[in-house]
């Protein structure tokens, strides 16, 4: 199971090297607005991770879903806040996030294992 997070995360920071790398204007100030979009403020980031989390399982985008699981997880999040959170993310998107809802499970339970 901890391959599933390392295979991720190995992937992710390959393939975004590779983007920064190319050194598109465009490209690098979203990634920037991402990470100061997810910064303490009025909301504290754990808060705000559950709520990256809900509209990335909506959205059905599992890089999305899996990289605010290992955040929120490292923020203290626990099994039963994301579960409350993935119910509703599912309430919101409907039966066809319960796949993501699936894949969201094992990788919570990978993340707890590693």
């Amino acid at each position: 199971m901890a391959d599933l997070v390392s295979e991720f995360n190995d992937y992710r920071s390959k393939m975004n090297e590779k983007l920064l790398a190319d050194n598109n204007k465009v490209i690098k100030r979203i990634f920037n607005l991402d990470t100061n979009a997810y910064a303490e403020g009025a909301l504290d980031v754990k808060t705000k991770e559950l709520l990256g989390l809900v509209a990335s399982a909506v959205l059905r985008c599992d890089d999305c879903v899996k990289y605010h699981l290992e955040t929120s997880h490292k923020e203290g999040v626990t099994k039963e806040e994301m579960m409350e959170a993935m119910s509703i993310a599912t309430l919101v998107g409907g039966t066809i996030v319960i796949p993501h809802l699936r894949r969201a499970y094992e990788f919570w339970e990978a993340l707890d294992n590693n």
